[in-house]
C-alpha cells in the first residue's frame, strides 16, 4: 500500500474552484468520468490499471491540522474553505472498470458521483494514479504480445521518474503479464517475483573474469545468472563452459547467461552454439539493454535463441507514447447533464455505461457507449466499487487482476495484436447518447 500522501498534492486551481463553489453554496451532486480521448499513435487498445491505488487514495485523503494552518498562512483562502478542508473526507460513489480490462477511446474507466466540491478536489490525484499505471500497463501488454512464452522482467526502476513511479510501474507491468521485476520493494508490497543477476561493475572489480563468475556463483548458488558481455561475449561464454563442471561437482547449476549489448540476436546464436557444444544445453540466455516491444518482435522474427528479456527504460517511460490524452470531466451537475464543446475536446454528456459484445469464439466483437439509463445487450464494463466513500468489496488481489488482463488480451481480435495501427476496434455511440448530446446542446435538459 502506498504511504498516505498530503491532501496538498494537487493543483492550486482545485482550491480556487473549491472556494468559489463554497462561496456560492454550490454543493449539489456532480458526476465526473475519467476517460482517454484518443489512443496514442500506433496503439490499438489500452489496459485499465491503477484502480486499487485510486480507491486507497479516496479512502484516506484528508488534511492535517498543519496543512490547514499552512493554507491559512498563505493568505489565499477564506475561513469557510479552511473549515471545509479541515473536515474533508471523500463521501462519494465510484463505478469503474476492473483493473486489467481492455478499453478504447471515449470509454470511461471510472466514474465519481459526489457533491461537486468533493468530486472536484480529488481530480488531480485520481488522474495521476490512473493515467500512469494505465500508460505503463498498456505498453507492457504490447511487450507481452511481442514475446509470447518469454520470461519478461521489469528492469526500469533506476530510470523511472521517481520512486513511486518505479514501484507502481512494476505493479502495472506484472498486471499486464510480466513475470517479475528487479524491484525488491514491489515483491514485498505486491508479491511480485523479483529477479536479479549482476552488474558489469562486479566483473570489472575482479582482475579475472572467470574468477568473477565463480565468486558470484558460489555467493548465489541458487540463482546463477552470469553477465557475459563486459569484455568479449563469446570468449566469456567459453569461460562459462569451462567453469560449469567444477560448479556442478559442488551442486551448483548455472541457470542462464545474460547479454546486455551489441547485436543481441547474433550474439545469442553464437553463445547458444558455444554452450551447446560444451554440454550446457540447459543453460538459458537472457537479454537486456534498451529493449521494447519492437526490438523483441524483431528478435522473435529472427528466431533468436533468447528465453527471456529484461525491459527497462523504454517501458517505464513508455518512450514512444509517453502520455495519454486523458481527462476527468464533469458530465452532470445538480441532476442536469453537462457537456464540454471545446474544439477538438468535446465530451459526451451524462452518466455512461460501456457494453461489450463477443463473437461465437469469445473474441471481442464491439462495444456500445451509451447513457447509464439505456440498457443494451452485452457485458456492462463499469461496475459499482464504492458507495458513500466505502468500498463495496475487499481489495482485489493483484494476481486476479493479472489473470483478467491475460484473459482480456487473449480475447482481443487478432488484428489488434499488431504493434502498428490496425483497423480500429468498433465502438458504437448509441442513439440515446447522441440524443442526449443534442438535447444538451439545445438546452432541453
Amino acid at each position: 500500500m502506498l504511504p498516505p500522501y498530503s491532501g496538498l498534492l494537487t493543483d492550486l486551481y482545485q482550491f480556487t474552484m473549491l472556494q468559489g463553489y463554497l462561496e456560492q453554496e454550490m454543493e449539489e451532486v456532480a458526476v465526473y468520468e475519467f476517460f482517454v480521448r484518443k489512443l496514442p499513435a500506433g496503439r490499438n487498445f489500452l489496459l485499465a490499471a491503477g484502480l486499487e491505488q485510486a480507491l486507497q487514495f479516496l479512502e484516506t485523503v484528508s488534511f492535517s491540522a498543519e496543512e490547514v494552518a499552512w493554507l491559512e498562512q498563505s493568505g489565499r483562502f477564506t475561513p469557510k474553505l479552511l473549515d471545509y478542508v479541515a473536515n474533508f473526507r471523500f463521501s462519494g460513489d465510484v463505478d469503474a472498470m476492473a483493473e486489467g480490462t481492455v478499453f478504447f477511446s471515449d470509454e470511461p474507466i471510472l466514474r465519481v458521483v459526489a457533491p461537486i466540491p468533493v468530486a472536484q478536489l480529488v481530480e488531480t490525484r485520481l488522474i495521476n494514479l490512473l493515467h500512469f499505471q494505465t500508460l505503463v500497463a498498456s505498453k507492457a501488454a504490447r511487450v507481452v504480445l511481442a514475446g509470447p512464452g518469454k520470461l519478461l522482467v521489469d528492469f526500469g526502476l533506476r530510470r523511472a521518474h521517481g520512486a513511486e513511479a518505479g514501484l507502481l510501474a512494476a505493479r502495472a507491468c506484472y498486471l499486464a503479464g510480466f513475470g517479475g521485476s528487479s524491484n525488491v520493494l514491489a515483491e514485498r508490497e505486491f508479491g511480485i517475483p523479483s529477479y536479479g543477476t549482476m552488474a558489469h561493475s562486479f566483473i570489472q572489480a575482479h582482475t579475472d573474469e572467470a574468477q568473477a563468475f565463480e565468486n558470484f556463483a558460489r555467493a548465489q548458488p541458487d540463482n546463477v545468472v552470469l553477465l557475459i558481455d563486459t569484455y568479449d561475449t563469446e570468449a566469456a561464454a567459453h569461460k562459462v563452459v569451462a567453469l560449469a563442471p567444477g560448479l556442478a561437482r559442488d551442486g551448483i547449476r548455472i541457470k542462464a547467461v545474460r547479454l546486455d549489448s551489441g547485436d543481441l540476436g547474433e550474439h545469442a546464436r553464437k553463445v547458444r552454439a558455444i554452450l551447446d557444444a560444451g554440454g550446457l544445453n540447459g543453460v538459458g540466455i537472457f537479454a537486456s539493454g534498451n529493449l521494447d516491444e519492437f526490438e523483441i518482435a524483431r528478435l522473435a522474427t529472427q528466431q533468436a535463441p533468447i528465453g527471456g528479456y529484461g525491459v527497462g527504460t523504454r517501458l517505464l517511460t513508455s518512450s514512444d507514447a509517453p502520455y495519454l490524452d486523458c481527462a476527468y470531466k464533469l458530465q452532470e451537475y445538480a441532476g442536469h447533464p453537462r457537456r464540454k464543446r471545446s474544439e477538438g475536446k468535446a465530451t459526451w454528456p451524462g452518466r455512461k455505461q460501456v457494453y461489450r459484445h463477443y463473437d461465437a469464439n469469445g473474441c471481442m466483437a464491439g462495444d456500445v457507449l451509451t447513457v447509464e439509463s439505456d440498457p443494451q445487450p452485452g457485458e456492462p464494463l463499469l461496475q459499482p466499487v464504492m458507495r458513500g466513500g466505502r468500498r463495496l468489496h475487499p481489495a482485489i488481489p493483484l494476481q486476479d487482476s493479472r489473470s483478467l488482463a491475460a484473459q482480456q488480451i487473449g480475447r482481443l481480435p487478432e488484428g489488434l495484436h499488431a504493434l502498428t495501427a490496425a483497423v480500429p476496434y468498433p465502438v458504437q455511440v448509441a442513439p440515446a447518447l447522441h440524443e442526449l448530446a443534442r438535447a444538451v446542446d439545445e438546452r432541453r435538459v
